[in-house]
């Protein structure tokens, strides 16, 4: 009972085609696959950022961050 032999597997298999039908399943392969890529390319852009120098303390990289209007606001406390 500890361990499944191929039979076993095989009727789950013809199960799970029955129930979800070949399509959802090739969809959700797809699916899972495309997401797989999507985070190999994200850990090899993740791993050429370290190793780029950083930026000088006082220099300002991000251009949309400093086009930004922003408002300075003082609070006024009651005296």
């Amino acid at each position: 009972m500890g361990s499944f032999s191929i039979w076993h597997w095989l009727i789950v298999l013809l199960i799970v085609v029955m129930v979800f039908g070949t399509k959802k399943l090739k969809n959700i392969g797809s699916d899972l696959g495309s997401a797989v890529k999507g985070f190999k390319d994200g850990m090899k852009d993740g791993s050429s950022a370290e190793d780029k120098p950083a930026a000088p303390a006082g220099q300002v990289t991000n251009t949309a961050a400093s086009e930004k209007t922003t408002i300075d606001v003082e609070a006024k406390t009651k005296s």
